[in-house]
This record gives structure tokens, sequence and C-alpha cells, in this order.
């Protein structure tokens, strides 16, 4: 007795993960991914280097909300003012948001 149904293709499962900065749920790979390492906090393009992982947008409003408090405890680590510099110069490298420049910042 087979479980399996009959009928069209298997659909893949898709990862899903959680923005730290908006809390939005979305497929792991339209996220970034900061990885705590020995060597200090680093980007993870491939999403497969080890170490404890947080998932963020590519928009400055989820990266600001991140360093203001969500990326520490999600990463079960407190941030060093390297690991804060070495973040806001990715930060630096995002587009400014509609939002950012009607409130003039």
């Amino acid at each position: 007795m087979s479980t399996r149904r009959k009928g069209g293709p298997r659909t893949k499962h898709v990862a899903q993960r959680t923005c730290v900065g908006c809390r939005e749920v979305l497929p792991k790979r339209t996220l970034m991914r900061v990885v705590r390492s020995p060597q200090g906090l680093q980007l993870d393009p491939t999403g497969k280097a080890p170490g404890r992982g947080a998932y963020l947008h590519d928009r400055r409003s989820c990266w600001e909300r991140a360093l203001a408090g969500a990326l520490a405890p999600a990463l079960r680590t407190e941030l060093t003012a390297d690991d804060r510099e070495r973040m806001r110069a990715i930060l630096a490298s995002f587009p400014v948001e509609e939002s950012d420049t009607a409130r003039g910042t």
C-alpha cells in the first residue's frame, strides 16, 4: 500500500526565512545572510558558510533596525565596534529608499 499521491509532478520545498529587520517571512534565496564566525560578522553570499546566521532584506530600513537591536540576539552575540562598522559599510552600499528621502535622511 503506497501513500504516494498520484498525478502531477511533485512540488519542491522552498526554505523560508525571516528578515530580522522587518520580520517578514520570505524564501531563503531572496534574503541576505549575515553569519557569525570566529573572524567576526560576515556577509555570506552562498548561504552555506558555517556559523550562526541571520537573514536580512537588501533594504536600508531592515539593516538599520537590525543594527539598532535585532541582529545581536538573532546571532546570539554582542556586536563589537568592528562588527558594527563592517555592517554599516554594507548598509552604505544600498540605495536610499523613498521613505528615507521623505524624512530628509
